[in-house]
């Protein structure tokens, strides 16, 4: 019989990496910023140019490669996209034990 264990709702912490928190909170502003890019019919050179970065890290950054971008780094990149980025700070209940971001 197979045994199904439940996630936490953060694939990095479930696979024990460092900064889990950080890195799910990297790849839910990148899936943000690549619905923006989609939705807007950007193509990487322009979405690159918007950022101010080059077409080969879009490319990297879409494709989940996150180790080269800083939380604040993605940050900037919304407020490029005329996106407007909140950070809330609350006590963490016990049903919210993830970094979420809205």
């Amino acid at each position: 019989m197979e045994t199904v264990t439940r996630g936490s709702g953060n694939v990095f912490r479930d696979l024990g990496l460092a900064d889990a928190d950080v890195l799910q909170a990297k790849a839910d502003l990148v899936f943000k910023i690549s619905a923006i890019i989609e939705k807007r019919g950007l193509s990487q050179v322009e979405a690159a140019q918007i950022l101010g970065v080059t077409q080969p890290k879009i490319s990297a950054l879409l494709r989940g490669h996150l180790d080269g971008f800083s939380l604040e780094r993605i940050m900037r990149f919304l407020a490029a996209l005329d996106q407007r980025v909140e950070i809330k700070v609350r006590p963490i209940s016990r049903r919210d034990r993830a970094v979420a971001v809205a």
